[in-house]
């Protein structure tokens, strides 16, 4: 065989050989690397500290009551002079001019003889009808024989005679149950009197009369 042969046969032989010797070897093991995992640095001892928690510190209002509590103002009228509208419009000015005031509405009675006269006249009425009814039978009984003169003068218009009575009886009624007044006391004290004045109180008037009262009233309680 000459070196080319030999060299044809040789080489495969050769690799075949280096295959089997690298199969049963073990690899080489690879280098292990240390890797440095780096390491959470803490926080500064400032940035650690927690935050003061502030809580809203609320105000002590003081709560001022409206000027009228605790005031009252008295409005005695006359009710049979149809003065009940003029203390009802005074009731409704002095609530909205005063918020939280009182103001009472009552009957201002007239004088003990009026009230006397006032119940007598209802009477007086009955006996007039009942003298213009049947005037022939009690004249005799009273021992009267010839009726007056004044007795024919209502016998002959009997029905007008007895509707003139109740009419008349009832107007002097009226008059002595009025007594006209229209009186406004704030507090006890008297404000306003249409019985001295002879005439009813302006709204600026009764503002300005209360108001004052008011004041004085709240002076005097801090003295």
């Amino acid at each position: 065989m000459d070196r080319t042969q030999i060299l044809l046969v040789g080489l495969p032989i050769l690799i075949f050989c280096f295959d089997i010797v690298n199969l049963f070897s073990t690899p080489p093991q690879n280098p292990i690397s240390h890797k440095h995992t780096p390491i959470p640095t803490t926080k500064s001892q400032s940035h650690l500290h927690q935050q003061s928690l502030e809580f809203p510190v609320q105000k002590r209002t003081t709560i001022v009551p409206p000027i009228g509590v605790g005031n009252t103002v008295n409005i005695d009228f006359c009710t049979s002079c149809s003065y009940r509208g003029t203390a009802l419009a005074s009731k409704q000015f002095l609530e909205t001019a005063f918020p939280g005031i009182d103001v009472v509405l009552a009957n201002y009675p007239p004088s003990i003889t009026k009230r006397m006269l006032s119940k007598v006249i209802p009477v007086v009425q009955l006996g007039i009808i009942v003298l213009i009814v049947a005037g022939e039978q009690i004249f005799p009984k009273l021992g009267i024989t010839t009726p007056p003169s004044w007795y024919y003068s209502l016998r002959a218009n009997r029905f007008g005679s007895m509707v003139s009575t109740w009419i008349l009886g009832n107007f002097v009624q009226s008059l002595l149950q009025s007594s006209g007044a229209f009186e406004v006391f704030c507090n006890g004290e008297l404000m306003f009197s249409k019985l001295k004045e002879n005439r009813f109180p302006g709204e600026i008037e009764l503002k300005d009369l209360v108001g004052r009262r008011i004041a004085n009233t709240r002076y005097g309680s801090v003295i």
